[in-house]
């Protein structure tokens, strides 16, 4: 059956191709980069680079962007999820701090991205660009326009990595947001996307158009509870990923909270000998 979908989708030879050909070219400027050892790579950081690419590709270039674009709304979102909520924080993590200190270490550089990473602003923008995507019929009409829909997708995209650059905070010298601060402001953007996620999986009828007719790959799922998944895989894989980032970023606070003083060096559990006053 996904055998048939594939055939039909003559655009999907296009797209395919031309997101391989994209992120082999960006797998082999990495590695040349790796190799030149001119930058620390961790381990780590190779790791979620290279995870982030192959993410990309599954979700986005592979034959799943077939299903998700005409059989299932939930594949769509799943989709949408992954390439928002996923890669840009795993291709972010994969970056070393000196080569994003040399990338934007220019002073007009540093204006525009300290511009444009203002917390409140990220927040605000990517929750509301989001929601209006998902708005049935903004959706309906991106549908109808290839180019459209690319462009409102890359722009999401873009607002995505502005985003996570506010929660991961990789220079602290251009973002001197303190670990409380970016809790607040995980928590606040979680908040923002609760009403998308509140709609779909409590609206009674299908509202998207192109998947309204039902789908063939898996008959008991009707267009309404393909639609309902949705609303549940939106609001899975954003909580988990903020999740993960305000375990992280908890973790790094009580780190810090525990280091001791420099003008008065206290270590929990250590006693305190200090004069009594009489």
């Amino acid at each position: 059956m996904i055998g048939n979908v594939v055939s039909d989708a003559n655009w999907f030879q296009l797209w395919g191709a031309g997101y391989l050909v994209c992120l082999g070219i960006l797998s082999f400027l990495y590695a040349r980069l790796v190799s030149s050892d001119k930058y620390v790579f961790k381990r780590m950081q190779r790791f979620y680079f290279y995870s982030a690419l192959i993410l990309f590709y599954l979700f986005v270039g592979s034959p799943f962007a077939v299903i998700a674009a005409e059989e299932l709304f939930s594949a769509h979102v799943v989709e949408l999820t992954v390439m928002l909520f996923v890669v840009p924080p795993l291709f972010i993590l994969g970056l070393p701090k000196e080569f994003l200190r040399s990338f934007f270490w220019s002073y007009r550089t540093r204006f525009v991205l300290k511009l444009f990473t203002h917390p409140w602003v990220t927040a605000l923008l990517f929750s509301l660009l989001l929601s209006v995507y998902l708005a049935p019929d903004i959706f309906n009409f991106l549908q109808k326009h290839t180019l459209l829909l690319g462009s409102a997708q890359l722009i999401m995209l873009g607002a995505a990595f502005l985003m996570w650059w506010t929660i991961i905070s990789p220079l602290p010298e251009m973002n001197r947001l303190s670990e409380s601060v970016r809790v607040m402001y995980v928590f606040v953007a979680s908040l923002l996307l609760l009403p998308i996620g509140i709609f779909l999986l409590v609206a009674e009828s299908p509202f998207y158009e192109v998947y309204r007719p039902g789908q063939q790959l898996l008959p008991n799922l009707t267009a309404l509870q393909d639609q309902q998944l949705a609303g549940g895989v939106l609001k899975g894989i954003q909580l988990a990923s903020y999740g993960i980032a305000l375990f992280l970023l908890i973790s790094r606070w009580a780190k810090k909270e525990e280091e001791p003083d420099d003008d008065f060096p206290f270590y929990p559990g250590q006693a305190i000998n200090a004069p009594m006053k009489k």
